[in-house]
């Protein structure tokens, strides 16, 4: 569906912007806008500019560039369809892996076993029977309105597998490069557009996917100079390929011993170029953005990672939580293996976060312990606790990672409480904030404004 751009913008004021929010976790990559300055004050009535129904199941979190707002979305082809029906059918799987012994052969990762890289197989599928029909789809609002502006189709399709119940069929977020958004639904496809909605090119001569128990797929695409990094980490061949932003072709294609995993790649600037880093159940690894040649890994994390990278200066810092506890500070001028050498800067075996991604502001990295609501603070360069792990009040489950804006560090939990703590050495809560909806997807501070993807609406706060 297309709405005549032209009409809208004759309906509407022009407004000066000065910052974007481009991808996931922000411009650097670690979830931390500095020019931002967004009300730390807010409920369903006081301080919101604008919301708007978005249809369909998606936990993507939104980017803007501009005057323009973006998400995804999966919606059932028919109205009367139930997709959370398919959710429950992914979450069997969970069920049954939870309570589930290794077969033979197989090695079960705990504390005892941090630097194992055994590749887990096994844990029993979900997602069998029947799945929905979804329309795939990209949204794109004004930003002074909440306007929609374009809809595109970018496919229709029954999912080959189920998902988690807690996660639907769009996870993946959008990105742009003010020029093209981007917007990848999996296993179906990579879809480019303009800005103004056109079709430019799509791939979906991608394998499937197989993830790991049927948990279902949502790692985001990340824009780096000419390419499109698509990370491809799943229970089959797992890869990592690097497209070319204008014409969708493949530059280069890495494979990875991975199995299943979530997290999106980071890239980072350093004296030899600019490198890619990304989590992984056997490594954390780097590899030089030019080429794809992996030139660092190093073991230790737990299993199916979930929480992307966050860099500074020097280190690159990765960590994951789930059945143990690990987060390592990577000299990223290492090469080879770097487990226990001194390329490991410092690292945490306790409290270290599972869904929710650390956000590093201010030299410091904010992380969730687990996938709860307790925060801890530690000095980026030197590993050293600040503060926590403490309780945030309101907040018992996490899946949006915090975000860092105006001195501030805003943490949501999945019910919708937002709390806000100054950004510093010890932890002092500033605001507590309700929608009065459930919240899976991260927010995105821009100029003095914070957007807000809900499991119904999405709202700009200002």
């Amino acid at each position: 569906m297309r709405i005549p751009l032209t009409l809208v913008f004759l309906a509407i004021s022009s407004v000066s912007f000065a910052d974007n929010w481009p991808h996931w976790r922000g411009t650097t990559g670690n979830g931390a806008a500095f020019n931002a300055d967004p009300p730390i004050q807010w409920s369903d009535t006081e301080n919101v500019k604008w919301k708007v129904k978005v249809p369909g199941k998606g936990s993507a979190s939104p980017v803007i560039w501009d005057d323009r707002v973006f998400v995804t979305t999966a919606v059932p082809a028919d109205p009367n369809a139930n997709a959370s029906d398919a959710r429950d059918l992914g979450s069997q799987g969970f069920d049954r892996q939870r309570n589930q012994r290794p077969q033979p052969g197989q090695r079960q990762r705990g504390r005892g076993d941090r630097f194992g890289g055994g590749r887990q197989r096994g844990f029993g599928g979900g997602g069998g029977g029947s799945q929905p029909k979804l329309h795939f789809e990209v949204l794109c609002f004004d930003r002074n309105s909440g306007s929609l502006l374009w809809q595109q189709r970018a496919i229709t399709a029954t999912p080959h597998e189920g998902t988690h119940r807690t996660n639907g069929f769009a996870s993946a977020s959008p990105c742009t490069d003010g020029e093209h958004v981007y917007a990848s639904f999996g296993s179906r496809g990579l879809y480019c557009y303009t800005m103004d909605g056109d079709l430019k090119w799509s791939r979906s001569d991608f394998p499937p996917m197989t993830t790991r128990a049927g948990f279902g797929e949502g790692s985001s695409p990340t824009i780096a100079s000419d390419k499109i990094l698509l990370p491809w980490d799943h229970e089959g061949q797992s890869a990592l390929y690097a497209l070319d932003k204008m014409t969708g072709k493949t530059i280069w294609e890495t494979k990875r011993d991975e199995p299943t995993e979530w997290s999106t790649p980071l890239v980072v600037d350093t004296a030899s170029g600019q490198q890619v880093v990304i989590n992984g159940q056997n490594y954390a690894r780097g590899y030089d953005l030019d080429s794809g040649e992996e030139l660092w890994r190093s073991a230790g994390q737990t299993e199916r990672p979930v929480a992307s990278a966050v860099w500074i200066d020097d280190l690159a810092i990765v960590g994951s939580g789930h059945r143990g506890s690990f987060m390592g500070a990577f000299r990223l001028d290492g090469r080879g293996d770097l487990t226990r050498s001194e390329s490991v800067a410092w690292s945490i075996e306790r409290d270290t976060p599972d869904i929710a991604s650390p956000t590093l502001s201010g030299g410091r990295v904010y992380f969730h312990k687990g996938k709860d609501g307790t925060i801890s603070c530690v000095d980026a360069r030197t590993g050293k606790v600040l503060f926590g792990p403490s309780r945030v009040p309101g907040i018992s489950s996490t899946y949006a990672s915090p975000v860092a804006a105006g001195g501030y560090v805003y943490l949501t939990g999945r019910r919708g409480t937002t709390v806000v703590i100054r950004e510093g050495d010890r932890f002092e809560i500033v605001g507590t904030n309700s929608l009065g909806e459930g919240v899976d997807a991260t927010p995105a501070p821009v100029d003095d404004e914070l957007f807000i993807r809900g499991e119904e609406h999405l709202f700009c706060i200002r």
